[in-house]
This record gives structure tokens, sequence and C-alpha cells, in this order.
């Protein structure tokens, strides 16, 4: 393999294991394999996820749900993101879980399952603060009240989102949703809705507050062993939460493609933004921005290459990028390289990759191309 993404599974059934140990009670944990793993590989993390534990699997969309029951899983798929009219009957086919807050939805739902002959449990998606999806709470009544008369479909969920729980260690805006969610919830229980199902905890709530825990915990970004932020870890920290030990899941690599020798004074790479200071020993690597591997880290990264760090020269390309190997003894064609992960006594962490290239580990994580093989290895 020229590049490629190598999955931890010791590790992802570990963080499983920590999640579950954490949880209150009976709730349950939903692994959330939406994006292709967060870039981790749904079909390999779904696997390894279900093996070790999880009770439930989170995808975007339908195709993704479809993916799973392909291969074979029976836990319940829970749909996050929005399903178009036209593909509701993938959602009554494969028994999906679809996340709802149009009533057109509902109407096409019933129409659909009632053909069928089948029933579909649907969640709601309540709006608490975020105002992304969700239904406003004078609607939500209408809405439980159009399943609760509707001839196939089932009120197995009720959700919400934060929009303020990892990015700040003041968690005042978060309780205050979950006490807006607490207040729905509790007037659909006094018009007689049975509710099997409530969540609203992500990794961050998860993490942070027992009580958010419900009947399922959403585990995404540290179900493959990254903190939501800093921010929450020093929110746990101040807060005297058991110490959870999460170990990232993910290695990305390639192979060194050429190494050339170029003079002191020489430039490298498009529009002449770096010039050598020395003699200097540049490998070229088969792997840039078409691949997840950003412009943005033109001249600031560094990768791994004999266990030691190589500075990235010059612009990152759409399918290579250059870096220095003047400082690494005997680095040679299709040494192996190591982009985000561990090699030797050295680190280069999604957090380090979203610092460089000025955005988050979630983007830093999803954005490795889907293409490239995902293998999974017993590294522990």
């Amino acid at each position: 393999m020229l590049t490629w993404v190598e999955i931890d599974a010791a590790a992802l059934s570990h963080n499983v294991r920590e999640f579950h140990r954490r949880l209150e009670g009976r709730s349950r944990l939903g692994a959330v394999v939406k994006s292709n793993a967060y870039g981790h590989g749904i079909r390999e993390v779904a696997r390894l996820a279900v093996a070790a534990g999880a009770d439930w699997l989170c995808v975007n969309g339908v195709d993704e749900g479809i993916v799973l029951r392909a291969e074979g899983h029976r836990r319940p798929v829970l749909v996050l993101g929005y399903v178009p009219l036209e593909r509701l009957d993938d959602v009554v086919e494969h028994d999906l879980r679809p996340v709802v807050y149009n009533p057109g939805t509902l109407d096409r739902l019933d129409e659909l399952a009632t053909a069928a002959g089948r029933r579909v449990a649907v969640h709601l998606k309540v709006e608490s603060g975020t105002n992304r999806q969700g239904i406003d709470e004078a609607d939500v009544p209408a809405m439980a009240a159009r399943i609760l008369t509707s001839r196939a479909l089932d009120l197995d969920g009720v959700s919400t989102h934060f929009a303020n729980i990892e990015d700040t260690t003041d968690h005042g805006y978060a309780e205050r949703q979950f006490e807006t969610f607490e207040r729905i919830v509790g007037g659909l229980r006094d018009a007689g809705h049975e509710i099997p199902v409530r969540h609203a905890a992500c990794s961050a709530a998860t993490l942070l507050f027992t009580r958010m825990h419900l009947d399922m915990a959403r585990i995404g970004i540290s179900l493959y062993g990254i903190w939501p932020s800093k921010e929450t870890y020093v929110s746990c920290l101040e807060r005297g939460k058991p110490r959870l030990d999460l170990r990232p899941v993910l290695t990305w690599k390639t192979r060194v493609a050429q190494v050339k020798s170029v003079d002191e004074g020489s430039y490298v790479g498009y529009g002449c933004t770096y010039r050598t200071t020395r003699p200097s020993r540049i490998a070229v690597l088969p792997v840039g921005y078409h691949e997840g591997y950003v412009r943005a880290m033109s001249g600031v990264a560094h990768v791994l290459i004999r266990g030691r760090r190589a500075p990235v020269r010059g612009r990152v390309c759409m399918n290579m990028c250059m870096v220095d190997v003047t400082d690494v003894p005997g680095a040679g064609i299709e040494d192996e390289v190591v982009l985000l992960g561990c090699q030797g006594d050295e680190t280069v962490g999604a957090e380090q990759i979203a610092v460089w290239s000025g955005t988050i580990p979630y983007e830093a994580l999803t954005r490795i191309h889907p293409s490239l093989p995902r293998v999974v290895v017993e590294a522990g």
C-alpha cells in the first residue's frame, strides 16, 4: 500500500469499555459512526464497536445505514441527519430509525410503512437552543400526537443537541438547554406519551454530566480516543470526574516516493515559497490535499520518518508534498512515514494536525479521504 489508515482494534475496544464504565445506570452507548466513522472507516469501526459492546449505531444518512445493514448489523441504527422524502422507503425497508422534525416526513413515513405492513420507530429532535435541526417547543405536542394517531409509526425516542458544551468551561448554557429538554419530555409524558429512549449527551456531556446520560449517550469523537476539547479535559479535572483513559485509534501512513539532494539556496515546490538554507535532502511523499493532507499545513507541519520529525517544505500539492529529511539518517525510498499517529518516541496527534491547519480534530480526521484503505491492526 502507498497511503493507508491503520485502526487499532484494541484501542477502540478499550474506549468503548471506558465509556460503559462511565455511563450511569442502564444508559445505552450509541456509537456515532457517521461520516465514515469520523474518517476511521464505517465498516471497520462498526464491527469493532459492536463487538466491544456498543448498543446502538448512529449514522448521518440513509446510505450509511444501508451499509451497516449490508454488513449484517442488527443493532438499532439511528439516522441523525435529514432523510429526503424520496429516500424514506429505504428507512422502512432497512429498519432504520430516523430523527424527525418535519410533519411531512411523518406523513410520508406513515404511508410507506402502512403500505409495506411494517412499523417504523421514529425519534423526535426537539429544539433547545442550538437552532439547527429540531422542533420548536410549541410544536412538539402536535408532532407527538401525529405519531400517536398514525397507523404505522412508534415514538421510540426524543433527542436534542448542545450548542456550547465543548468550547467553554462555563456550562451554564448547556445546562439551560438540558432543562428545556427535560421540560419538553416531561410535557410529553404528562400527555400520555411513552418515550423509551431519551438522549441528549454527546461525548463532552457524557464526560461532564452524569444526569445527562438518560437512556442513551451518543459517543462520537471520544470513541476514537480524542478529547472533545481541552476545555472539556480541564472541566473534568475541575469537577473531580474519574479519570477516563482515552486511547487514539487512528494512525495515517504513507511511504517515501523519492529522496533527492538539493543545493543550498534551492527552491522547493510551487510558488517558490521555501528556499533551502543549507545543502538538503528532500523526500517526496505521495499524499496531498486530495487525500486530506491539506494545503494549510504547508511549511508548518511535521511527519515522522525513522522515529524522527521531518518538516514539510514548500506547498502541499494535490497529491504530494515534500519534507526535509536532512536530519533523518538513512531515510530512503519506501520508508514508512507517519502523517498522524506515533512512531518511536514521537507523536503527531489529531490535535496537533488541527492546530497546524487552523481547524479542530473532528475535521482533521473526517477529511482523510474515504478511498484510502482502512486496515485493522491489533496494536494495543
